[in-house]
């Protein structure tokens, strides 16, 4: 995520922030250039203090989950990430509301991310080929699960209960388990069938580094949540479940890329530099271009490797888990190029 800034004092601002803590100026992103634009409240309309342009709030900043903009004369009420929720919560709950917020940070960073890579994403509302949301609570049908299908990605309410989501972190025996993770693993699935799926040379090629598909998806879950992972699975997969079935290792590898590829670009735009006093030289990195700019995806996960050490050491001085706790073998990498070269193009 890019360093955001006011355009009225120049004080640093959160992506999600609504005002500027330093001169109070009303705030709220805009897409089509990744800006975050300021306005003067004393005004009667939100006219940008960098254009002196008029804007509105996509509809759900009435509801607190969204700060995105459109220019006023847009004929749609929602931005371009609130206009793919084709279900939300019953807002009457409180408990729901509060969940809810937490889904939309989280689904709002991951369209940050997917539209800097340059992909589609045609509301399902619009286009059967479209993407869509379902925030859904469990209770409404036990039967349904977290998960993507047709375009629909179903995201059960209770994944954004930090301490539900930490129980069921416990019981998967799982590193890591957030609601970021969770989107982008799913969009995954989704981008599998518009990337690679109906291009025969790019399929034959995922086949050779991820291994086939056509076998049978239900019987590969079955057999692993009977048996589980190889022992050895960290020496191919970024994560045990990714052993269960190429397309679970794609979706997996996909989620990891993303989050590699924020990762670098946060540190980029922070400026970071990694130095630590008597280590090897691979421990050490000065980030200095944006990694959606790099073509050699091995530029960048060497920038990564020193960068998770150094904030994994951080919060190990504070008593807390691991920012990234994963190990990224040489095969996974392999994966996170292939994916790398699809997305080149896009950008």
């Amino acid at each position: 995520m890019k360093v955001f800034e006011c355009g009225h004092c120049r004080h640093a601002l959160f992506f999600e922030n609504k005002e500027c803590e330093n001169c109070g100026h009303s705030c709220g992103y805009r897409d089509k250039d990744r800006m975050m634009l300021t306005f003067d409240d004393l005004k009667a309309t939100l006219l940008s203090d960098r254009e002196n342009i008029e804007y509105k709030y996509c509809k759900n900043e009435d509801h607190g989950v969204c700060n995105w903009l459109l220019q006023k004369d847009d004929p749609h009420d929602y931005c371009s990430a609130c206009q793919l929720n084709r279900t939300i919560p019953n807002l009457s709950d409180k408990k729901n509301f509060i969940k809810w917020q937490n889904l939309e940070i989280a689904k709002h960073r991951l369209i940050y991310q997917l539209q800097k890579i340059g992909l589609d994403l045609p509301s399902k509302m619009v286009s059967n080929e479209g993407l869509c949301f379902d925030f859904i609570a469990k209770r409404n049908n036990p039967k349904i699960m977290t998960g993507h299908a047709n375009g629909v990605i179903t995201i059960l309410l209770r994944e954004a209960d930090s301490v539900l989501r930490e129980q069921a972190r416990k019981d998967m025996q799982e590193p890591y388990r957030t609601l970021i993770g969770h989107l982008r693993h799913e969009v995954g699935h989704y981008f599998w069938e518009r990337l690679v799926f109906n291009k025969h040379k790019v399929l034959m090629d995922f086949r050779a580094i991820f291994g086939n598909e056509e076998f049978d998806y239900n019987n590969a879950l079955q057999a692993y949540y009977k048996d589980g992972a190889p022992n050895d699975w960290q020496k191919e997969f970024i994560s045990k479940y990714a052993t269960s079935h190429p397309w679970e290792d794609w979706a997996e590898t996909w989620a990891h890329y993303l989050h590699i590829m924020d990762m670098v670009e946060t540190a980029h735009f922070f400026r970071l530099r990694v130095n630590p006093a008597g280590t090897s030289k691979n421990m050490k990195t000065k980030v200095t271009r944006d990694p959606y700019l790099v073509k050699d995806f091995d530029k960048i996960i060497g920038t990564c490797v020193p960068l998770s050490f150094a904030v994994n050491s951080i919060n190990r001085a504070m008593g807390l888990p691991d920012v990234y706790p994963f190990v990224v073998s040489q095969k996974v990498i392999q994966k996170m190029k292939f994916i790398h070269g699809l997305l080149l193009p896009k950008r």
